[in-house]
């Protein structure tokens, strides 16, 4: 990434697990003083043991963040009925964990935001909270990228890294998925794209550190100053986060699925 151009963090899904958020942050204090923001996609709870402490943390450190479906969950029991019983059982024990500041703060944020030029959502552009993108066929995928006119969005959620892209076609669009790995990744100015963070608090791609982004706005004028997205993996210390969860009367498989 040029040394000129601030960056931004992109970061979603902590799920009260504050080792990781812990590590992801002193992970970006250690790049020094060109990250310009960052953005939390949501889903600062659940699954984890310690959402009162990461939504604090998130507030002191001055993290943009918008509505994930646990925090929509918390809020509205009409939403809550989406979650599977050992979901909404770990919902309800974040409930007691939380407080109530934490819950009025919920209630002050965006379903979306935008920035330099992107849009940032929870779920599936152009703003819903709940809705997977690994469920849209191309079909889908196609009509979505029409509800929105942003050449960039990114997207939590799913908890795994992933570029989805709306790419020119000879007759139509076309749709190009890649699963991301770690490293840089230079997005292609002719087409439009989304980018799912991954997850900081409980990755499912297969790898279990934490993960975030760093993104370096592009130019849409220019054509040599295309986005560029760099993926970080952050270790942390999934023993004690695992001990916590069983600790704090969560379900066991929350504390499984971080090895």
């Amino acid at each position: 990434m040029s040394a000129d151009t601030p960056r931004i963090v992109v970061m979603s899904d902590v799920h009260g697990n504050l080792e990781a958020l812990k590590a992801v942050l002193a992970d970006m204090d250690a790049l020094g003083g060109k990250i310009s923001m960052a953005v939390n996609l949501g889903d600062m709870v659940g699954y984890g043991p310690e959402p009162d402490a990461c939504v604090k943390l998130l507030r002191e450190r001055g993290v943009m963040s918008i509505l994930g479906n646990h925090e929509h969950g918390l809020l509205e029991a009409q939403a809550r009925g989406w979650f599977n019983p050992q979901a909404r059982k770990a919902l309800d024990r974040t409930r007691d964990l939380l407080s109530e500041d934490s819950l009025m703060y919920f209630r002050t944020l965006p379903r979306t935001c935008e920035v330099e030029g992107a849009l940032f959502v929870h779920g599936c552009p152009p703003g819903l909270v709940s809705k997977y993108l690994y469920e849209l066929d191309d079909h889908a995928l196609r009509e979505t990228f029409g509800l929105y006119s942003h050449r960039l969005c990114f997207a939590g959620h799913t908890h795994e890294l992933e570029r989805i892209s709306l790419l020119p076609g000879r007759n139509r669009p076309r749709i190009g998925r890649k699963a991301l790995g770690k490293g840089l990744h230079v997005l292609n100015p002719a087409a439009r794209h989304i980018v799912n963070a991954g997850a900081v608090g409980q990755p499912r791609d297969g790898n279990n550190r934490a993960k975030y982004l760093l993104w370096e706005p592009g130019n849409p004028a220019a054509a040599d100053r295309p986005d560029r997205v760099e993926v970080r993996f952050v270790p942390y210390d999934i023993e004690k986060t695992a001990a916590a969860i069983i600790e704090k009367g969560l379900p066991a498989v929350y504390a499984d699925r971080l090895w």
